[in-house]
């Protein structure tokens, strides 16, 4: 199954920032937002991950989130 145009675009931009710093603004639906800051750890063919720093300074939480939930902008990206 060939993926739209705007997907890879999305893809591509992801992949060429891994490593960076981002902040993420994700849409949880019933006006509920979360909003946390992270890097862009590892990317795959549906799915990328991001590495956010918890409240301790050892913990790391690890949220995944789909190429398409940025198209859809239910997931906000931005460079810091």
């Amino acid at each position: 199954m060939k993926q739209p145009e705007n997907m890879c675009k999305v893809r591509n931009t992801v992949v060429n920032n891994v490593g960076k710093r981002v902040k993420i603004k994700a849409n949880k639906g019933r006006n509920k937002v979360d909003i946390a800051e992270g890097i862009i750890a590892e990317t795959y063919p549906c799915v990328f991950l991001i590495q956010v720093e918890g409240e301790l300074a050892e913990s790391v939480k690890t949220m995944s989130f789909s190429y398409t939930d940025v198209l859809t902008k239910e997931v906000e990206l931005v460079l810091c």
